[in-house]
């Protein structure tokens, strides 16, 4: 995604049709960002919302060294966070499973050919089925690259925790692309 010069320069004089251009060469790449942590495809267009109001509000501070779709990218998933951290019920939630008594333990995961040839949509479906805070830290972490230092920084967790809402969200994904082979197979 190449944005004209011209358009970047447009939403800094805070014109509407520059705007409205930036807001639909964008749009895509945004609500598949956003898409990945709601699964309520209204809260996902909100989060969107959002982060083109804050894109639009802070067009001035950027920097045109840094390639325009990463700098987008950052807004979104800033604004993602930003919410988490507001919502009170997710931060209730999101409890410390590293200081509980049984110790973690880690499991390595492997993926076979076929599962590699899931597309984006039944992988979208199948992270809806995890758990909330499992779903956006594994998002944060597996798909996003944050390391789990930044990801416990911005969800105001520890690192241990980061790490385990990944391994859980692992684990239940193995679980539900397994399920989904199996029902697949009974069907021929």
């Amino acid at each position: 995604m190449v944005i004209d010069k011209e358009i970047i320069n447009g939403c800094i004089q805070n014109k509407r049709k520059a705007q409205s251009e930036l807001y639909k060469a964008c749009y895509g790449y945004v609500i598949t960002i956003c898409r990945r942590y709601y699964r309520n495809a209204d809260d996902a267009e909100s989060i969107l919302n959002q982060s083109f109001l804050k894109v639009f509000t802070n067009i001035k501070k950027y920097k045109r060294e840094t390639p325009f779709k990463m700098w987008l990218r950052r807004i979104t998933v800033n604004t993602i966070i930003d919410e988490f951290r507001k919502s009170k019920i997710e931060k209730n939630a999101m409890m410390d499973p590293v200081n509980q008594e049984s110790e973690l333990k880690y499991q390595l995961v492997s993926l076979n050919e076929g599962d590699l040839k899931m597309d984006a949509e039944d992988i979208l479906t199948l992270l809806d089925k995890l758990p909330d805070v499992s779903r956006k830290v594994f998002c944060l972490h597996a798909i996003d690259g944050f390391p789990h230092k930044e990801i416990a920084e911005m969800l105001n967790i520890s690192i241990g925790t980061s790490k385990w809402h990944v391994n859980q969200a692992r684990i239940k994904m193995i679980q539900l692309i397994k399920k989904e082979r199996m029902e697949l197979a009974k069907s021929y």
